[in-house]
């Protein structure tokens, strides 16, 4: 007799609180007015990128500014118009 092979996937074993992981997700899916983030997630998540942003912008501020294209010249300007 051969043994059952077995199954790799755990997700219809996964069991949470409200039940069945599968089924959650259809109805989280099938109602997203009812699906919304606590508002302490939202207010961490508000904050993260306040200070994730602002540390952008004092490395922006702190970079050197690089002479790519060289300054323009007055003779650079009177060609702009070709």
């Amino acid at each position: 007799m051969t043994r059952s092979k077995k199954t790799r996937s755990i997700a219809n074993k996964v069991t949470i609180r409200t039940g069945r992981r599968k089924d959650f997700r259809k109805w989280r899916h099938d109602n997203p007015d009812q699906v919304k983030s606590s508002p302490r997630y939202v207010q961490k998540k508000r904050q993260q990128r306040k200070l994730q942003a602002a540390r952008r912008l004092a490395r922006q501020q702190q970079a050197p500014t690089l002479d790519v294209h060289g300054t323009p010249t007055r003779d650079d300007d009177s060609r702009g118009d070709r």
